[in-house]
């Protein structure tokens, strides 16, 4: 009896280990060289920490991984670190729309922030069966939930349009990675549909095989499509959707399938329950124009007054008390201007780890570690991408000659409180006393001179040749 159930067991481990290894052989293997690099990343970073050495770049985020890319666009996402220190796990993204282009209708696996860093375009989104609408600009925020269908558009004629995109994984199908499901698509790229057998497709959708095939093989230009001065029946096709308007959209999507010899009535019916169930019922005018869920709101940083301004820079942020959409993200994002050479004060978040990227101009990033040696300093440029874990002091310097502007996100919807190390709103300033006086070994008086001789807070100046 022992033997027969040691045996039953060593044949479901085998079957359910056959079954892990199919599902691993079936993904791509740009993710296993992904989370290869990964692993050696850490390793090394745990080398380097376990001998207290500096300097390294673990916290430069430099490794990319390109998720779409054709002549009207790109998608890639840095690769960010797998590790116990990180709560949260946020990879960020760029996303480049040349002009008149279209990152046709899908869906994600992650949550998207999407912060406008340059240009402006139109998010479609479908919420709650509605396709929603809205104009981004220059400095708008705006979420995407994971399994929300959407579409983004570049209608100007000279303009990229360049989104920075903070992408939570953390209820992705593979941790720390991100997967998109096109909705459109043909041969390249193909649609979700693509992968049931044709007789499931034809009796739901009750077409034929023939018009089955023009549907699902039509397009062939990649997943972010030119829309004007193209010779494509499909870029043509999509350059008719965009063209609507809103109330008009989903409508158009019917007619886009273009089975050309079935009667338009009839392509209705058989494709009604796929569009539907995809990009929502089409409702009136008036309930669309009642349509207001948070999922569909924006938040411009640009338009925002800062939370604080002095004469080396400001600082804002956004959470959940002034953007709703951000309560179910469990994300906040800030902005940083620092004029030339002035610095964010040292300080330390102790809520959530920071990521950020440079979006103009030039400085340098330092990280220091629990036991006090330096843990990174690196120069930092447009498009650098850095990470600081919870806990850990860091400083953000602009250099002597431009501005420093910093765009970032923070793993905690929530308000961030920094503790600044130095300045006049230091814990330092609050610390006064006898007892910090003893930890630093020097009289009281002595500690008071030195907390005293800065009278500037949070922003300060810095000067390089200083010692």
């Amino acid at each position: 009896m022992g033997d027969r159930v040691m045996v039953s067991l060593l044949a479901l481990v085998l079957v359910l280990s056959y079954g892990v290894m199919a599902m691993a052989m079936s993904f791509n293997h740009e993710d296993e060289e992904w989370e290869r690099d990964q692993r050696e990343e850490e390793w090394e970073e745990h080398h380097h920490h376990h001998h207290h050495r500096g300097h390294h770049h673990y916290f430069l985020l430099q490794r990319s991984r390109v998720l779409v890319k054709t002549e009207a666009g790109e998608m890639r996402v840095v690769r960010s670190v797998g590790h116990k220190i990180v709560d949260r796990h946020i990879n960020v993204g760029f996303l480049t729309l040349e002009p008149n282009s279209l990152f046709i209708p899908q869906y994600l696996d992650s949550s998207l922030i999407l912060f406008v860093q340059r240009g402006q375009g139109n998010l479609g989104l479908v919420h709650h069966h509605e396709l929603g609408e809205r104009q981004l600009k220059a400095g708008d925020v705006h979420r995407i939930p994971a399994g929300s269908t959407f579409y983004l558009h570049n209608a100007r004629e000279h303009q990229r349009l360049q989104i920075i995109l903070s992408v939570d994984t953390s209820d992705s199908l593979r941790m720390g990675t991100l997967e998109n499901f096109f909705i459109g698509g043909g041969t390249n790229p193909k649609s979700v549909l693509s992968g049931f057998d044709s007789d499931i497709l034809t009796n739901a959708f009750n077409v034929s095989s023939s018009e089955l095939r023009q549907v699902l093989t039509r397009h062939q230009e990649g997943a972010i499509v030119h829309l004007k001065n193209s010779q494509s029946s499909s870029s043509n096709l999509w350059s008719k959707f965009v063209s609507m308007k809103e109330q008009d959209r989903l409508q158009e999507l019917k007619k886009l399938v273009d089975l050309s010899e079935k009667p338009e009535k009839a392509l209705t019916r058989s494709w009604r329950k796929l569009l539907n169930s995809v990009f929502g019922t089409p409702g009136n005018e008036k309930r669309k124009q009642q349509h207001h869920d948070h999922s569909q709101e924006s938040h411009n940083l640009y338009n925002r007054k800062p939370d604080f301004k002095n004469h080396h820079g400001w600082t804002l942020s956004v959470d959940e008390s002034n953007f709703s959409p951000l309560q179910n993200s469990g994300v906040g994002v800030h902005l940083i201007s620092l004029n030339a050479g002035s610095m964010l004060a040292p300080h330390v978040n102790p809520a959530a780890n920071e990521y950020g990227v440079v979006t103009r101009g030039s400085g340098h990033l330092q990280i220091v570690f629990p036991n006090g040696t330096l843990a990174m300093k690196a120069n930092l440029k447009p498009g650098s991408v850095f990470w600081v874990p919870r806990y850990f002091p860091f400083v953000q310097v602009a250099s002597n000659n431009e501005q420093l502007e910093i765009f970032g996100f923070t793993t905690s919807p929530q308000r961030n409180h920094p503790q600044f190390l130095a300045g006049s709103s230091s814990v330092l300033q609050a610390l006064r006393g006898q007892e910090l006086a003893a930890a630093f070994g020097v009289s009281e008086g002595w500690l008071n001179r030195f907390v005293n001789a800065q009278r500037e807070a949070v922003i300060l100046p810095y000067n390089a040749e200083r010692n």
